[in-house]
């Protein structure tokens, strides 16, 4: 239902699931999260659901542009000492290294020899031998250097895409020799839509072993763990975040730094926890999200999480611990136990800016006195202050107009002039952040606009004099064309088109429209009349024939 009721609405463009195949069921803590984590076959049976209400998911989600990646599970199977019957009734054991469900057996499971600990578990993150080819806490460690193993990982990819996943979050990639992803990444296919697979890897370095993100690279995206202690510390003192990328501590370059401000693992302490900032601040984390969203570093994932008591504790849970529903409330925030961060304004809101200013740089930055400000080219600005109070006429770089601010939902304006300045105002103390684009939305509905005002000037606020009458089907032998362009125009301006076939590739081409071998022959929208319209009507005299 969320992506149908909100993230679709506020431009998200993918979710994120925790892992969709069966795994083991764990009484002793009593059904924790982790358990999802212990695989016992590739059915698409989880304490989430079927096969059935998964791809009915996943199909919903993509009938509203947002796409679906899976957290997939394929270092290791269930840990040792589990047998039994997994969430979907398939029986394993794995003391006897048995998975009849995919099927594996314990000739595909690295073997004792291969790894150089003393125990066969990971003990020497300095080696990496043994980050990689010995058991993790205890979990059966596949081999993914054999073609069988290689085979069945990417038929369970491929299986997800069949459904209508849209990629793939690899977990514990750090314990996979890279050429082995390589080979399984190879094997899965590309996407029906076209295009391959989104994937991202899960290495966790902190310039504290022998395994470095940038083996991963050439993989996809890589997860980015230090970027979580540098934004922490950014928050708590403003004059560090303009070192929230810091090359020279090791971090991945943006094009393939995959950057949060928190996740699954370290929002309880572990997976690369610590000193790092959660839910369970919100002012803080509200400021640490929105900074990640409107700066230009990596590709952004936010945290969606459930209140938790202990480190082991499951999602809130049903008499039979299915999962509950995620219930809203009036003021559009979730019940049932669940936080649901991505709703907060200050983080759902901001999605709309990531996206209009992607391919922009940083610019007109400011940090002083604990207050940052800066713009994105020109396509939007981004102030917040951690007093809480802001009162400061600040040079935005955007074009003249009235613009909707994206974190209180519009109910501010905010005013560029002809100069590119603007007065800001920040005041309130909960959430001390502004934000505005161009193109941005109209109204607390959000829905987007963008188009210029008859002066020329950004206005997000502005609607035709007349509405624009719906449009039918197109007649019978004709086709309707629909034809994207973005150009700043400046104030007077107007941004109109034709085309036809290039007199290169035909003869007999001549400029009367009417009668050349080049001309489409082509038939324009009526929008309506008066000065509004009187330059679109003047350009499309003689179009219809």
């Amino acid at each position: 239902d969320e992506c149908e009721r909100f993230l679709g609405k506020k431009q998200f463009c993918g979710v994120q699931v925790s892992p969709p195949n069966e795994h083991v069921v764990v009484t002793q803590p009593m059904r924790p999260w982790w358990e999802r984590y212990q695989p016992v076959s590739y059915k698409l049976h989880s304490r989430g659901g079927t096969e059935a209400e998964f791809k009915d998911m996943v199909t919903r989600c993509k009938n509203v542009g947002v796409r679906v990646y899976v957290d997939s599970v394929v270092n290791h199977m269930a840990g040792l000492g589990r047998q039994g019957s997994g969430s979907g009734g398939t029986s394993f054991n794995s003391d006897n290294f048995d998975f009849p469900g995919v099927p594996f057996r314990r000739e595909h499971f690295n073997s004792r020899d291969k790894c150089p600990s003393h125990d066969g578990n990971i003990n020497n993150y300095g080696d990496p031998n043994n980050v990689r080819n010995c058991f993790l806490v205890g979990l059966t460690d596949l081999d993914q250097s054999q073609e069988y193993v290689r085979t069945k990982i990417a038929e369970f990819y491929n299986h997800c895409i069949d459904v209508g996943v849209a990629g793939f979050r690899i977990d514990a990639a750090k314990h996979m020799w890279p050429g082995d992803i390589k080979a399984i990444q190879d094997k899965t296919k590309d996407l029906p839509e076209g295009g391959r697979p989104f994937f991202y890897h899960e290495v966790i370095d902190q310039n504290d072993g022998a395994i470095k993100v940038g083996e991963y690279t050439p993989l996809g995206y890589v997860t980015e763990f230090r970027y979580c202690q540098k934004i922490a510390e950014g928050i708590r003192n403003f004059g560090m975040l303009h070192g929230v990328y810091d090359p020279g501590w090791g971090m991945t370059d943006s094009a393939h730094a995959f950057v949060f401000v928190d996740n699954h693992d370290n929002q309880r302490g572990h997976g690369g926890g610590g000193n790092l900032i959660t839910h369970k601040y919100p002012r803080d984390y509200k400021m640490a999200v929105a900074f990640t969203l409107a700066y230009n570093y990596g590709f952004t994932r936010v945290m969606s999480s459930y209140y938790f008591q202990s480190s082991d504790q499951g999602p809130p849970h049903n008499g039979d611990y299915s999962a509950k529903d995620v219930t809203i409330n009036a003021d559009g925030s979730c019940g049932n136990g669940w936080v649901c961060e991505h709703r907060w304004n200050p983080i759902g809101n901001m999605v709309a800016f990531r996206n209009a200013v992607a391919g922009t740089g940083v610019d007109n930055w400011r940090n002083e006195n604990e207050e940052v400000s800066f713009s994105r080219g020109q396509k939007g600005f981004f102030a917040m202050a951690k007093s809480g109070h802001m009162d400061r006429t600040l040079h935005t770089g955007l074009p003249a107009g009235e613009y909707c601010e994206l974190v209180s939902d519009c109910k501010k304006k905010i005013t560029v002039d002809g100069s590119g300045n603007a007065h800001i105002v920040i005041d309130n103390s909960a959430e001390p952040i502004i934000a505005f684009i161009v193109g941005g939305p109209t109204g607390s509905t959000g829905s987007f606009g963008g188009g210029s005002s008859g002066s020329g000037s950004q206005s997000v606020t502005s609607v035709p004099a007349t509405p624009v009458p719906s449009v039918g089907p197109a007649p019978e032998g004709w086709a309707r064309t629909v034809i994207m362009i973005e150009r700043q125009t400046m104030p007077g301006q107007d941004l109109f088109i034709r085309g036809g076939i290039d007199h290169n590739h035909r003869q007999g081409c001549t400029t009367q429209a009417s009668t050349s071998a080049c001309a489409i022959p082509i038939k324009t929208l009526h929008l309506g009349t008066g000065s509004h319209y009187a330059q679109y009507n003047a350009w499309s005299t003689g179009d219809h024939y």
